[in-house]
């Protein structure tokens, strides 16, 4: 079940980097860089993963000895909701951005934002 939870993590990854090298459109770009987004986070949580593992309670249930091998490691839990809130807030202020810009533009391909280059 783990192969198929990192393959798919991987997988995500390389979609969303793809979207955001190769697409010339802000949305898909923003699309892609969710879906890369999304990819780290399933990565993240099934390397943190342990099979039969439980939660980092100690109780009855885990006893005390060997404690380490029997429980799952909350940190990479917790790091992924923290990057899932930073997520979606960089996301919102990508399409912020992009909404201004195709305001000013009228056009979404952003070879047409030339303004700042060198």
């Amino acid at each position: 079940m783990e192969i198929i939870a990192l393959i798919t993590g991987f997988a995500l990854i390389l979609i969303g980097l793809y979207g955001i090298l190769s697409k010339k459109n802000i949305i898909k770009i923003i699309v892609g860089f969710s879906l890369f987004d999304t990819g780290l986070h399933v990565l993240i949580v099934t390397v943190g993963y342990i099979k039969g593992g439980t939660a980092p309670i100690l109780d009855s249930v885990v006893g005390t000895t060997n404690v380490a091998s029997k429980i799952v490691d909350p940190v990479p839990q917790a790091l992924v909701l923290t990057a899932i809130v930073i997520g979606l807030g960089v996301t919102a202020l990508m399409l912020a951005y992009a909404l201004k810009m195709y305001q000013a533009k009228k056009s979404l391909d952003i070879s047409d934002f030339k303004d700042m280059k060198w």
